[in-house]
């Protein structure tokens, strides 16, 4: 089936109509993309959370070599979700562009040509068996988004499962955490999730993830962050 694609005049809005030729005659399908924008330091398991966005092990996972990330270079990769949600009564695919960025922060040039219409969400990756790391994140984003990024991001908190064996709760956790990473986790519009270190969990917990980007998205009625590429890290 050939499709075509008819782009929106409003802005950056993420919505478009795909329209094809199937046995049925001529159909439309209602199609939402967002960019999405992994950020986080070395073995955080940015790679990881992206892998479990789009379903599948495109992105490089792994133990770094003497404090070298694994991720050298920004890399794209993408997926369309069929019939994800309904809007407006109409079924929507969910296309996720997934950006995986180089440790400590992206160059600011390379995240705009992936994504030159702006990154609709920003996912914050932290170790919670490493509070402490990181601790300039909130710093470097507002230098990259300015200060609305707050309203576009959720933080991911990685390696859950050493709470477990620390015998703490979620909520425990975020009360006796550091403070930089506590003023974080209150002022993400998106809110955290806790995802175990285990080989199962990307494909368990990929649909509530995406869930959870589509909803935020609404919420800022899809509108897209323009990164600030005359600013230098």
């Amino acid at each position: 089936m050939a499709l075509v694609t008819e782009h929106s005049r409003h802005g950056n809005n993420p919505f478009r109509i795909l329209s094809g030729w199937c046995r049925h005659g001529d159909v439309e399908q209602n199609v939402l993309a967002l960019n999405v924008l992994l950020l986080g330091d070395r073995q955080s398991g940015r790679s990881s959370v992206g892998n479990a966005l789009i379903g599948g092990e495109e992105f490089q996972t792994g133990t770094c070599i003497s404090g070298t990330s694994m991720t050298t270079e920004h890399r794209l990769r993408s997926r369309n979700f069929q019939r994800y949600f309904r809007r407006q009564g109409a079924e929507s695919d969910l296309v996720l562009r997934v950006v995986d960025t180089p440790p400590p922060m992206p160059r600011p040039k390379s995240v705009h040509e992936l994504c030159p219409e702006g990154v609709h969400v920003l996912v914050l990756v932290v170790r919670a068996d490493l509070p402490h790391n990181n601790t300039h994140l909130v710093e470097q984003v507002e230098t990259l988004f300015g200060p609305e990024w707050r309203c576009h991001a959720l933080l991911v908190l990685t390696h859950a499962d050493h709470l477990k064996e620390a015998g703490l709760q979620p909520a425990g956790y975020l009360s006796q955490t550091s403070d930089w990473l506590r003023a974080l986790a209150e002022g993400v519009e998106g809110g955290v999730l806790f995802l175990e270190n285990s080989c199962d969990w990307p494909s368990i917990r990929g649909r509530p993830l995406r869930d959870r980007l589509l909803r935020l998205s609404a919420r800022n009625h899809h509108r897209a962050l323009t990164v600030r590429t005359e600013v230098s890290l």
